[in-house]
């Protein structure tokens, strides 16, 4: 098939019988190629009469590649998750699947816009920092340039100002991460990029370190196994299958799942987020869960109590409701 479509490519109109003699085929083989060209999308024009023949319509010149329709349909699925997830070069994955379209046949054409509009991701908008720094961020650690760094630690105040080697960016459950070496803690860390407050280009370049993995770096740090045991506390919750499956798919507890049954799941998680973030996630399930950890529980109340404090605390104001005389 390649080399019919090299001779088809020259300019010159051939027959079935001319392309079989030059390729040492049956003819019947050549119709089977042309077949399976045409079904990948190659424009092949076919004319009959004494000077018949196929062609090809020169605007093909200028298409690299062939792709068969599931494999089109992968590359835009695959466009729809990149572009929502905030993939920073956005403009260039719409001018590549733009010549994706361009070169299908109208067939093609209507399958990709029809399983286009069938695939959707729910992700929250990007604003256009973000999306800069991103990009900035992904162009340094490909051309090994050092980068001046404004960073908020998530209290709302900067930390001073850093020179940061960018040895790649990660995406994991929702969020990017710069994962590089840091100049003000000379070591390799990870930072939430929509912390970043300000990037500014130096003159300064760096090598990557040899077999250095950006993401093996940061899962390493979200599931590092601590020596401090007395760090941990196993954590078993019991609930509905359902509500089960959506705890363990959520970033601070699938990382920690131990054990799996139908009704209860186990998590090994970390004091400091039980401490934390925990339960305050927690609470909207409510009743539906009943959970197996003194520690936990102990924080559960707390956070309870002091919700609990604060809105008994409120003073109604301009309480007119109907029917209602005290």
């Amino acid at each position: 098939m390649l080399s019919i479509l090299w001779m088809l490519r020259a300019g010159t109109r051939k027959t079935a019988k001319q392309l079989a003699e030059a390729l040492d085929i049956h003819v019947r083989t050549v119709y089977r190629c042309i077949d399976s060209l045409c079904a990948s999308g190659v424009p092949i024009v076919a004319e009959s009469g004494p000077n018949g023949g196929y062609t090809i319509l020169s605007r093909f010149a200028d298409s690299p590649l062939i792709f068969d329709p599931e494999e089109q349909k992968g590359l835009v699925h695959a466009a729809i998750f990149a572009k929502e997830a905030g993939y920073p070069h956005s403009d260039a994955l719409d001018r590549a699947t733009d010549k994706l379209k361009r070169y299908a046949n109208e067939a093609q054409l209507e399958a990709l816009e029809r399983h286009g509009v069938g695939l959707s991701v729910i992700y929250p908008p990007l604003d256009g920092a973000y999306r800069s720094y991103l990009q900035e961020l992904e162009q340094a650690a490909g051309q090994g340039r050092t980068l001046e760094m404004t960073y908020d630690k998530g209290r709302g105040e900067p930390s001073p100002s850093r020179l940061f080697d960018p040895y790649g960016i990660v995406y994991w459950k929702g969020s990017w991460y710069a994962v590089g070496h840091c100049g003000y803690r000379e070591e390799v860390r990870s930072f939430r990029v929509d912390r970043i407050r300000e990037l500014r280009q130096t003159d300064r370049s760096f090598e990557r370190p040899a077999s250095f993995s950006a993401k093996d770096y940061l899962l390493g740090q979200l599931l590092r196994d601590s020596a401090d045991q007395a760090a941990w506390e196993t954590v078993r919750i019991h609930s509905q299958e359902q509500v089960l499956n959506e705890l363990c798919r959520h970033w601070l507890f699938g990382h920690a799942l131990t054990c799996r049954e139908p009704e209860s799941a186990t998590f090994k998680l970390e004091r400091s987020t039980l401490e934390t973030y925990v339960p305050y996630f927690l609470m909207p399930y409510g009743t539906a869960l009943r959970i197996e950890s003194p520690l936990l529980v102990r924080r559960m109340r707390e956070a309870c109590s002091r919700l609990l404090a604060h809105y008994e605390a409120v003073v109604p104001t301009n309480d007119t409701r109907e029917g209602d005389d005290e």
